[in-house]
């Protein structure tokens, strides 16, 4: 078994002796010529046409970016000036509320001084027909006790 296992070293010495993976003779020089014309020719095919796209790519994205970033800041200035804008309209709608309610407590309180006296009126001509009626019944009255009285003067008169 040790004579097998020098048997096959000694077969792969002599092969990499004869050949390897850098043999110095005319497959070198043309090994190096087809590397160079493969990176010309992907430089040219691939790399070139890709790094155009990334660079591209690139310019789009930070031109994006700048744009975003003054729209937002324009955004944000007519964000400001909104809210300054709606609290300002919100003080005059409060001061508008507020007039509007003393407008209307004050037509309140004109209404029910009005109502106050038309009752006062309602009143003191009621209690005139009252007093007129009272005299009227007590004319009457009179009238009749004046009759009444001398029906009975005469009844005691006649008996």
């Amino acid at each position: 078994m040790i004579y097998l296992t020098f048997l096959l070293a000694g077969e792969t010495a002599e092969e990499v002796g004869k050949g390897g993976l850098f043999d110095f003779n005319a497959t070198l020089p043309l090994m190096v010529l087809q590397f160079l014309v493969l990176m010309t020719v992907l430089n040219f095919i691939f790399y070139k046409p890709i790094a155009k796209v990334l660079d591209e790519r690139e310019e789009y994205v930070r031109t994006s970016l700048t744009t975003a970033s003054a729209n937002l800041l324009q955004a944000d200035q007519l964000t400001a000036r909104y809210e300054d804008d709606l609290a300002i309209a919100r003080k005059e709608a409060q001061q508008i509320i507020s007039q509007s309610k003393k407008e209307a407590q004050e037509i309140v309180t004109q209404r029910l001084q009005e109502a106050q006296k038309e009752a006062e009126k309602l009143v003191v001509a009621a209690s005139a027909q009252l007093n007129e009626q009272k005299e009227n019944a007590l004319k009457t009255l009179e009238s009749q006790v004046d009759t009444l009285s001398n029906q009975i003067k005469s009844k005691l008169l006649v008996s």
